[in-house]
């Protein structure tokens, strides 16, 4: 009967977002209620869950989505986005645009959303097909999928830390940064293959447009444009700091020295330095950038934040409910042991993110579901649980389509039909999803 109630509270928050359209924000605290209630929890308890589960996300990782988000605003207004861009254009070649599109995709969604990593590249999109006289749909796939690959899998994107968060992983998340850069290759690699070899005979209006793209009046719309060391440090210096004192930690050293750079390590602290090497950035500091783009990156980031902290309470609810004691009496190891346990993330997160179409939300929800099987099958520490946020984002992957909010993005932005929308961006995602489970399962084998 408890199975059924978490069920059924999981179908509520599906039907409420996905059929109803209400924000997920309200979807899961109205789950979370339902399954408190048809429990049969005290009144405390359920209150108590709801405090509890929501301040600890927000303790975890509540700044570190904060402090991303004003990173990547910053990014976006300054033109650092472009200057990536070019860089990566200068190593590729000009002769391979998709592939370009594909690497400055999966650099820029680190710590920018997919959506809004999109809207930012979609004219640089436009001239490169232009200039290389390529199909707009190739780039349009190879860029979204590009994104797509570190906006699933790669922190500081705010849904693999809540999934790191919710199953106890936050405190690696080094390794979980490390081993989502791994796994998140392959997963851009396979979506810049779709671009080349499917998206390319798709015709969209863009193709037969008489508008001409200047890439570099494109370019040149930012005024002066950052350096490379500047465009690409607010980046870099946070995830090598995470990185670093991840190291430290692993090895054990002690002393001032060690504890100095663990402190600088931490992901608070490591993105809050990102901001403040971001700052060069700004074309003057005054209240437009200091108060106006910091404002925007509280303000995109609080949505998430929401969503997080009551994804939280929501997994806090299940465990109060006594599903964790039901499970931790299961004999489930036989079955479900290694490297077979991945499969439970990736199937419940894809049928999660198929129905109701957030790949942040299928994060929240499925690592809160899972939670309480992770100590039954003995998984446990900095690599074994990396590896299970991978396997939660590759279901979070599987599939982009009509109840997807960055589905429409792709399409309007490059006037694909649903039709051909859907063999170009959610066959690709599907195949993205499939190959980053297979990866993670391969790497389990050799790691762990």
């Amino acid at each position: 009967m408890l199975f059924l109630i978490i069920a059924i509270g999981v179908l509520i928050i599906v039907l409420a977002t996905a059929k109803f359209k209400i924000h997920p924000f309200m979807s899961l605290l109205i789950g979370a209620l339902f399954v408190g209630f048809a429990s049969g929890m005290p009144f405390e308890l359920i209150i108590e869950s709801i405090n509890t589960g929501f301040g600890g996300v927000m303790t975890s990782i509540g700044l570190v989505i904060v402090f991303g988000t004003i990173i990547g605003v910053i990014l976006e207004k300054a033109g650092a986005a472009y200057r990536m861009a070019e860089v990566v254009l200068r190593i590729v070649g000009p002769k391979r645009p998709q592939l370009a599109m594909s690497i400055i995709g999966f650099i820029v969604s680190i710590p920018v959303f997919c959506d809004s990593g999109f809207i930012i590249l979609n004219s640089l999109r436009q001239a490169l097909a232009k200039r290389a006289k390529v199909a707009m749909a190739s780039m349009s796939v190879a860029l979204a999928t590009g994104l797509y690959a570190t906006h699933t899998l790669v922190p500081p994107t705010p849904g693999p830390i809540a999934a790191a968060g919710n199953i106890g992983a936050d405190v690696y998340l080094g390794t979980v940064i490390l081993i989502g850069f791994i796994v998140a290759i392959p997963a851009a690699a396979v979506g810049y293959f779709w671009s080349v070899k499917v998206a390319t005979k798709i015709e969209v209006p863009e193709d037969n447009s008489s508008e001409e793209f200047d890439y570099d009046k494109v370019v040149a719309s930012f005024g002066k444009m950052p350096s490379t060391f500047q465009a690409f440090l607010p980046i870099i210096f946070p995830i090598l700091l995470i990185a670093l004192g991840s190291v430290i930690s692993l090895l054990n050293f002690d002393g001032g020295f060690a504890q100095f750079f663990i402190f600088l390590g931490n992901p608070v602290m490591a993105l809050l330095l990102g901001i403040v090497v971001a700052l060069p950035l700004l074309p003057k500091l005054d209240e437009e950038t200091l108060t106006g783009w910091v404002g925007k990156g509280l303000l995109d980031a609080a949505p998430i934040l929401l969503i997080t902290g009551v994804g939280g309470s929501f997994g806090t609810m299940i465990k109060n409910s006594g599903i964790a004691d039901i499970i931790q009496g299961w004999d489930i190891s036989d079955v479900f042991t290694g490297v077979l346990f991945l499969l439970i993330p990736f199937i419940i997160g894809a049928a999660l993110k198929t129905a109701q179409g957030s790949s942040t939300t299928s994060l929240v929800l499925t690592s809160s579901l899972i939670a309480p099987m992770l100590p039954v099958v003995g998984i446990e520490g900095a690599v074994p649980l990396a590896l299970v946020v991978m396997a939660l984002g590759a279901g979070a992957m599987a599939v982009s389509h009509v109840n997807d909010s960055y589905f429409w993005v792709v399409t309007q932005f490059t006037g694909m039909q649903v039709t051909d929308a859907y063999k170009a961006q959610t066959m690709a995602t599907l195949l993205q999803g499939i190959v980053t489970l297979i990866t993670t399962m391969i790497l389990w084998l050799i790691l762990v």
